[in-house]
């Protein structure tokens, strides 16, 4: 399976110069917890619930989204395998990948995106009856 078979394409973007507060309301809209951070069309950043303190009310909304936000967008392409997305996660401390083709933002997956697929299972997991 690829990625380009479970990412969300409605990614929610916020610049580097929206407050924290504007980005924390965006992801209670959304029913979110993570935001790509786009600067003149490139992805310079991913900013979690996690950065603003959590999804309550009373986390961090003071400052900008430059301060919080990682800088490291984590990548890849929209026909990277399941298993390598995984693979990439692993060890890294970030929630989520930013799917990109051709250096455009083309969708997102989430660890919970993965959580979700291997908890529901594939049907190439499901042999004689049985999960492998």
């Amino acid at each position: 399976m690829r990625l380009a078979d479970i990412m969300s394409t409605q990614v929610k973007t916020v610049g580097p110069g929206a407050t924290l507060g504007e980005a924390r309301a965006l992801m209670e809209t959304a029913g979110i917890d993570h935001l790509v951070v786009v600067e003149g069309g490139l992805a310079v950043g991913v900013l979690s619930a996690r950065d603003l303190g959590g999804r309550s009310s009373s986390g961090r909304d003071a400052g900008l989204v430059e301060d919080a936000m990682s800088p490291h967008v984590v990548g890849m392409a929209p026909e990277a395998t399941v298993r390598q997305a995984a693979n990439r996660l692993r060890g890294r401390g970030v929630g989520c990948l930013a799917v990109m083709d051709d250096g455009r933002l083309r969708g997102i997956v989430t660890t919970q995106d993965l959580l979700e697929l291997i908890g529901r299972g594939t049907p190439s997991q499901h042999r004689h009856g049985r999960e492998l």
